[in-house]
């Protein structure tokens, strides 16, 4: 490694974490401020908000690196630009493709760090984090599981099975119901239906098998097209144990895709965070040449703040593009993957020619 990368390297990667460690710092305490109410109200100790705010941090890590990685390239390189050292360079016939190689090595590396951190660490620490909110601080019961890709629940005298809950419209798919008797927990009665929907504070079942065994133990079928079924839960019941596409990792995000769409359910929403899951860390990546332009556009000028205005403004960009293009996917408005790389299609685009403006 040449002198010039180490320079670089050593330069970018100490803006690197120290801008990592300020937006964490940011984020907690803006976090703090936002969940003290439900802190206080509900007489949380210090040792379950210290242990939220620990396990808060992958998650923080995840959703901030870009943004660290933009700011660093901002501010690294309109240091270089403001005294002169791009110009030093370029005199000694160093290309500006090869100034900025050290920090988009350094990006891609964290690219693949971050992939590999929200597919082991920031899952986990998310589902703690929940756990902590809604089981320890808010005392509110689970009853419910999310094993081998289906939900489990027990309720009174019942014990559900579902293959599929769809918190944006309150619809389970998929359903089964077993009703046992309350004193030798033997199967008294059975339902399977394709879907319930929560519609006017009531759960609507559709498609639905009714099975009712009789004294002598023998099954009485009936079936109805649409019938209204008392169950004491409602679907926020259902969301306490219904795993999120965020709290998964890739492959199991991946896993759970491939089955639900093997057994004939809609899987659109699914495939769109699961793209999303591939093209976001590369966003590291793009934002080393949109950050290498604007430092050189701003030489002599703006300074440090500058740097830290347009890295704010190209980071949120980036995070509402990437949202509403997922949301999209999520609907299928556009295809799945399109909507999951459509900011990163719009950054390399414009990455691209800013840095060959740059150049010229």
């Amino acid at each position: 490694m040449k002198i010039i990368d180490k320079y670089i390297l050593q330069e970018f990667s100490k803006l690197f974490v120290l801008i990592t460690i300020t937006f964490i710092i940011l984020y907690l305490i803006v976090d703090f401020f936002a969940k003290a109410r439900m802190f206080f109200s509900n007489n949380a100790t210090a040792e379950q908000m210290v242990s939220y705010f620990i396990y808060s941090i992958p998650m923080i890590v995840s959703l901030t690196l870009p943004s660290a990685i933009l700011l660093s390239t901002l501010m690294t390189y309109g240091s270089f630009s403001k005294y002169n050292e791009i110009t030093a360079m370029k005199a000694n016939g160093i290309s500006l493709y090869r100034i900025s190689l050290p920090a988009l090595a350094f990006s891609a590396l964290i690219a693949v760090i971050l992939f590999f951190f929200s597919e082991l660490i920031t899952p986990a620490s998310i589902q703690k984090t929940e756990n902590i909110i809604k089981i320890e601080i808010q005392k509110r019961q689970t009853l419910g599981s999310f094993k081998q890709n289906e939900l489990w629940y027990r309720s009174q005298d019942a014990i559900y099975n579902f293959k599929l809950f769809n918190a944006t419209n309150n619809t389970l798919h998929g359903v089964t119901i077993n009703y046992l008797n309350s004193d030798d927990f033997t199967l008294k009665m059975r339902i399977d239906a394709k879907r319930a929907k929560w519609k006017n504070d009531q759960w609507i079942f559709y498609d639905l098998l009714t099975t009712v065994f009789d004294k002598s133990n023998k099954p009485i079928l009936n079936w109805d097209k649409e019938k209204v079924i008392f169950l004491p839960e409602k679907p926020d019941d259902f969301k306490m144990i219904q795993k999120d596409a965020e709290n998964m990792g890739f492959f199991e995000l991946r896993k759970y895709t491939k089955k639900i769409q093997s057994e004939g359910y809609d899987t659109t929403r699914y495939r769109a965070d699961l793209y999303g899951k591939i093209a976001f860390p590369f966003v590291t990546i793009i934002l080393v040449f949109i950050g290498v332009f604007f430092s050189l556009r701003s030489e002599r000028s703006g300074g440090i703040m500058q740097s830290v205005g347009i890295g704010i403004f190209i980071g949120f960009s980036y995070f509402i593009i990437h949202a509403y293009g997922i949301s999209l996917g999520r609907s299928g408005t556009i295809p799945p993957l399109l909507g999951a790389w459509a900011a990163n299609i719009i950054f390399i685009c414009a990455s691209t020619y800013l840095f060959y403006k740059a150049r010229t």
